[in-house]
């Protein structure tokens, strides 16, 4: 075996050790967010009904309020199109 084969064949050993080491590490930094975001979401449960039952409210208030003049617009639209 030459002396170039040799370091070919060390420079691949190398780069394949590399490539896992950079794969185990990708996994875990994958798993370490995955677990950081999981707590993270766990115990925010009341905000996201919070959240949602306040945007609810809002959508029914500005529906009571504004409902007529939107119905109005909708027709006055609808009427003023021509057809061919």
């Amino acid at each position: 075996m030459s002396r170039w084969s040799e370091v070919a064949g060390v420079g691949r050993a190398v780069r394949e050790g590399a490539q896992e080491v950079a794969l185990r590490a990708g996994v875990r930094a994958a798993v370490a967010v995955r677990r950081a975001r999981d707590d993270r979401e766990r115990g925010d449960v009341p905000g996201w009904v919070l959240v949602t039952l306040m945007t609810a409210g809002l959508v029914v208030a500005l529906w009571a309020i504004a409902g007529p003049a939107l119905s109005k617009t909708f027709s006055d639209a609808i009427s003023s199109v021509k057809g061919p």
